[in-house]
C-alpha cells in the first residue's frame, strides 16, 4: 500500500498534507497512513479519533501516524490510542528528515514505550515558516499555497495558536517561485492559505502586507488566471489588498471572513478586533465596486453569556453583510482558553441556535443560487460534471470537460445547494 494522507480541517492542512505525502513517498515508506488532524473544536478532535479507529479497521496492516493541530495540542490523547504508531508535531511534519526516519510498529497499548513515540515540541519556539515546494495537489483541480502560519492573536475561544504557534510568513520570493512551479504543472487557479492571512509580513524585512504579496504575485506570475484568498480577518485588510479586491479581475470575487459573531458585546468577550459595523461596512464597500462579490463567514453559535437578543444580532448579520456560505460552529469549550471559564450555555440551547443559524445560511444560499440562474460564466472544472464559478458557487453541469480546465457554462437552474448548467462549446 502506498502512502495515504487523510486530511481533516482547513485548507492549510490540505497544502501541508501534500508536502507530507511527497516527503514520505520519497523516503520510501509503504503501508503508512498519515492523519492530519484539526483542533478547532472538541468535535474535530472526536472526529479525528473516530477516523483513526476506522482506518485501523480498514487497513489492519498499516502504521498510522497522527499529526496536525490536535496532535500538537493533545499529544497524549493520541499517544494513548493503541491504533497509533507515532504522534508528530506541527513544527516538524513538513521536514524531509522527519520522514527519512523509520516509523515504529504499532504499540500494543499505552505506556512508556508509547510516550517515547511522541515527537511534539514547543510550537511557540518556532520562528520561521519555509515555503514548501510541491508540484501539485493530488486529486485537486486548484492548488493551495501556504504563505503564512500561526497567529499572534489570542481570541478567548481559540486553541489554534497553541497548535500552530505565533505568526510567521513565507518570503515573497518563495511564494512566487512556488506559484510559478504550479503554473508550469498546468494549474489555472491558486489559493493562498494561512492561519491568519492578514497578519502576513509582520515578521519579514520591510513588513510587507498581504496586499503587497498579492500585487507581487499578479505582477510576477502573468500566466496565473485565477488567484483566490482563502480566509481573512477583514478589519486587518490593508489598503492595497482592498484596492485589488475591488478592481483586479484575476482576483476572484469571493472571500471567507472570520466574523464569529454579530453582537458587539460578544465580539468584545471573544477578544475580536472588529465590530459588527466594521463587518457590514467592509462587505458593502467591496460590493459597491464589484456587485458580484460573494462572502462566506465563520459564526459561532452559543458563545458563553450569549443571550437570545445577542444571538439575533448574529442572525441579522447574515442579511446585513449579504453572506452566502456560512460555516456554523456550535460553541464547545477548549481547555485552557479564557472562554472555557466563562458562564456556559446549555447544550440544548447551543444546538438549537446552531440549527437556526444553519437554516438561515441555507436560505441565504438558496437566494444566491436563484439570482444566479440565467448567468453565463467561467467555471474551473473540478471533476467530471462539477466545477466552481469565480465566486466559488458549485455547479453541476452537462457536457464534457477535463478537470483543471476553465470552461464557459450557462446556468439553467438549482436544487437549493448547487447550481445546474450546460457547458457552452
Amino acid at each position: 500500500m502506498p502512502v495515504e494522507v487523510v486530511t481533516l480541517g482547513c485548507r492549510l492542512n490540505t497544502f501541508e498534507s501534500e508536502g507530507m505525502r511527497k516527503a514520505a513517498r520519497e523516503a520510501g515508506h509503504e503501508d503508512l497512513v498519515i492523519v492530519n488532524t484539526c483542533a478547532v473544536t472538541a468535535e474535530a478532535v472526536r472526529q479525528a479519533r473516530q477516523t483513526i479507529r476506522r482506518l485501523h479497521r480498514e487497513k489492519p496492516g498499516a502504521r498510522i501516524v497522527v499529526t496536525g493541530c490536535a496532535a500538537q495540542t493533545e499529544p497524549e490523547t493520541f499517544a494513548g490510542m493503541a491504533e497509533v504508531a507515532q504522534v508528530i508535531g506541527n513544527d516538524i511534519k513538513l521536514k524531509d528528515e522527519t520522514w527519512a526516519e523509520a516509523v515504529p510498529p504499532k504499540p500494543a497499548g499505552f505506556g512508556l514505550d508509547t510516550l517515547e513515540r511522541v515527537r511534539v515540541n514547543d510550537i511557540m519556539s518556532v520562528r520561521e515558516t519555509a515555503g514548501h515546494l510541491v508540484d501539485g495537489m493530488e486529486g485537486r483541480a486548484r492548488a493551495f499555497v501556504q504563505v503564512q502560519n500561526g497567529c499572534d492573536h489570542r481570541c478567548t475561544f481559540c486553541i489554534i495558536p497553541f497548535g500552530r504557534g505565533n505568526s510567521r510568513s513565507v518570503p515573497m520570493g518563495e511564494v512566487v517561485a512556488q506559484i510559478s512551479r504550479l503554473l508550469e504543472g498546468g494549474y489555472r487557479e491558486v489559493v493562498l492559505t494561512g492561519v491568519d492571512l492578514t497578519s502576513y509580513g509582520t515578521d519579514l524585512p520591510g513588513t510587507p502586507r498581504l496586499g503587497t504579496l498579492v500585487e507581487g504575485i499578479l505582477a510576477h506570475c502573468p500566466g496565473l488566471e485565477r488567484l483566490r484568498i482563502s480566509s481573512i480577518d477583514s478589519i486587518e485588510a490593508d489598503d492595497t489588498l482592498v484596492r485589488l479586491l475591488k478592481s483586479e479581475p484575476r482576483l476572484m470575487p469571493h472571500l471567507h471572513l472570520s466574523l464569529q459573531a454579530g453582537d458587539n458585546l460578544i465580539l468584545k468577550r471573544m477578544k475580536r478586533r472588529h465590530s459588527r459595523e466594521d463587518a457590514i461596512r467592509f462587505c458593502s464597500e467591496l460590493r459597491a465596486e464589484r456587485p458580484d462579490f460573494v462572502f462566506g463567514a465563520d459564526i459561532i453559535a452559543g458563545f458563553p453569556t450569549e443571550t437570545e437578543a445577542m444571538f439575533a444580532n448574529s442572525l441579522d448579520l447574515v442579511d446585513e453583510c449579504g453572506l452566502t456560505f456560512l460555516h456554523v460552529f456550535p460553541y464547545s469549550p477548549r481547555p485552557g482558553t479564557p472562554a472555557a471559564r466563562m458562564p456556559q450555555l446549555g447544550k440544548a440551547t447551543i444546538k438549537d441556535r446552531a440549527a437556526r443559524l444553519r437554516e438561515k445560511g441555507a436560505q441565504a444560499l438558496a437566494a444566491h443560487l436563484a439570482r444566479s440562474v440565467g448567468r453565463v460564466g467561467p467555471i474551473l472544472v473540478e471533476r467530471a460534471g462539477t466545477g466552481r464559478l469565480d465566486d466559488f458557487t458549485l455547479v453541476r453541469f452537462v457536457g464534457a470537460a477535463e478537470p483543471g480546465t476553465l470552461a464557459q457554462v450557462r446556468i439553467t437552474g438549482h436544487d437549493g445547494s448547487a447550481l445546474s448548467g450546460t457547458l457552452i462549446a
